[in-house]
């Protein structure tokens, strides 16, 4: 079984790089600097912002389903940031170190079955979700705080 996670693209948010100040409020974004080295995870890099860095902290629909499990909430973008290659079985930098809730959702977008992991078992996580057959993909949310980190999907054979 392998697996397969990007960032979101940076073309979704370009918008906001421009705006000001007053616009960003108006969107209900703003503009923040990184004060440390970690703690503010960009969802196009998939790695976390550096101190003294610009970000826009903005409100994102994760999971645009008409259910009850449309999902949305805070998220960072880096406005240096740029789209790495997907990363296929292994995990980006911004997964280390971070407990994270793995939702597995099914093609009608329906949640059918969620895993907390600690570090170090973030993988054996995407792989057990995996192995139920239903699930089509997986969301990735930092546990602490709720927000959408990344999605995870089938690649290859398992696709």
């Amino acid at each position: 079984m392998t697996y397969r996670i990007a960032g979101l693209s940076r073309e979704t948010f370009a918008r906001y790089f421009a705006m000001t100040t007053a616009e960003l409020a108006r969107s209900g974004a703003r503009r923040v600097t990184a004060d440390a080295d970690r703690g503010f995870p960009c969802r196009v890099s998939l790695e976390d912002a550096r101190r003294g860095e610009s970000l826009i902290l903005l409100n994102f629909v994760s999971h645009d389903v008409a259910n009850p499990y449309r999902t949305a909430y805070a998220i960072y973008v880096r406005e240096a940031a740029r789209e790495p290659e997907a990363w296929v079985d292994r995990l980006p930098p911004v997964f280390a170190g971070r407990p994270l809730s793995l939702r597995g959702f099914d093609l009608a977008g329906d949640l059918v079955c969620a895993r907390l992991t600690m570090p170090g078992e973030t993988e054996q996580g995407i792989r057990d979700l995996f192995a139920d057959r239903r699930i089509a993909c997986i969301h990735a949310h930092n546990a602490a705080y709720g927000c959408f980190a990344a999605r995870i999907e089938r690649h290859g054979d398992d696709a």
